[in-house]
């Protein structure tokens, strides 16, 4: 079977659809969802995602698979917090009890972090959404520092208070509400998730219905590209695809997965084009990536497999796109996708630098390409 694409038949599809059909969009860099929304919706604008996120709540970032932070409609989020959130928030508890003790913060460090979570829940129960310098301000329970690299030059004593949150978070007790900063800024707003959302209510076979809904737009798959995009184990893995029936299928000469429903061959698709954020849902989407990414891994992805900004053309990344001193869009092809595809690349190129209307973005994580404009110029 061929693998295919998520992009190609995205169409104007409104803002949930494109979210719930990628399961969520990466949102570590806080410009990334409004980017990869932008690719996928024409006519969006950033006040879309906005309402979505602050007026409606419709939608919300959270920690999830790979303990990665990403955007996910609330409708979503039970399922994601029982797949996937959970595990994240026994690691992260665990780790920063051991860091507690580590940095003399605290002799037990459970203790301590136990503590600081019911004290960050209290104030914020009753005096609503705060920002982490809020809370370390207001509450004693989260003083103290840690050193996250010692001996490195990089290293040095940072507040604990934001791994307080980080735990509260992974766990579904609080959620990202209210930004104080631009869309490509991250400054929220901690609320409690009963007062912002509701209740989260448990699912028993929430990683088999994760499972299945990604492989409906990833699919088909290997088990190494879930067990990757999950965060999980191949045990896991394997117990899910049992449960969800999924059909053992040939994918380019090796084994890969898919829904029993869903082995008829897929369509061509019609030309198409895409320029893509750093961190994008697609880019990101298989642990195997030769078949879209051909010879450019190493000039799109970093050395801890972020992924940059990139160009597509009919499938495959042909190269990547950065803002100039004008904060112009330009291309930085390394395939040559031909004419058509070379003009295609730069309406969408026109099209980005209109709609950024100056604003310009910085990658968190810029891939070895973009950071070759410097050397360049």
């Amino acid at each position: 079977m061929a693998r295919r694409h998520f992009l190609a038949d995205a169409g104007s599809q409104p803002i949930a659809a494109v979210t719930a059909g990628l399961i969520g969009l990466h949102a570590t860099d806080p410009a990334t969802p409004y980017l990869s929304l932008w690719a996928r919706c024409p006519g969006f604008a950033t006040a879309d995602l906005d309402r979505e996120l602050y007026q409606k709540r419709s939608a919300v970032k959270h920690l999830a698979m790979r303990r990665t932070l990403w955007l996910v409609n609330a409708d979503d989020l039970a399922m994601i917090q029982s797949a996937a959130s959970d595990r994240v928030a026994d690691n992260e508890h665990r780790r920063l009890a051991a860091d507690v003790v580590k940095a003399g913060v605290a002799t037990d460090g459970a203790r301590w972090v136990n503590r600081a979570c019911a004290a960050a829940l209290r104030h914020l129960g009753e005096h609503g959404p705060a920002s982490s310098s809020e809370l370390r301000a207001a509450l004693p329970e989260l003083a103290g520092t840690y050193d996250p690299a010692p001996g490195k030059r990089w290293g040095g004593a940072v507040p604990i208070a934001p791994r307080v949150l980080t735990v509260l978070s992974a766990r579904g007790d609080i959620v990202r509400g209210p930004n104080d900063g631009a869309w490509t800024t991250s400054r929220p707003r901690w609320a409690i998730t009963a007062d912002w959302l509701g209740a989260l209510d448990r699912q028993s076979d929430a990683q088999a219905e994760l499972i299945r809904r990604w492989l409906r737009t990833f699919g088909p798959a290997t088990a190494a590209d879930i067990k990757w995009w999950f965060g999980t184990t191949l045990t896991a893995v394997r117990k899910a695809l049992t449960d969800i029936g999924a059909v053992e299928v040939d994918l380019h000469g090796g084994p890969g997965y898919a829904q029993p429903d869903d082995l008829e061959p897929e369509p061509d698709s019609p030309p198409w084009c895409a320029l893509l954020p750093g961190l994008d849902a697609t880019t990101m989407g298989w642990f195997d990536r030769d078949w879209y990414l051909g010879e450019h891994r190493g000039q799109v992805f970093d050395r801890n497999g972020n992924a940059g900004t990139t160009a597509w053309s009919n499938g495959r990344i042909v190269g990547g796109w950065y803002q100039d001193d004008g904060a112009r869009v330009q291309l930085q092809l390394l395939g040559d996708p031909g004419r058509d595809g070379r003009r295609a690349l730069q309406r969408r190129a026109d099209e980005l630098t209109s709609w950024l209307d100056g604003v310009r973005i910085s990658p968190r994580f810029p891939s070895p390409l973009s950071k070759s404009v410097g050397r360049q110029t």
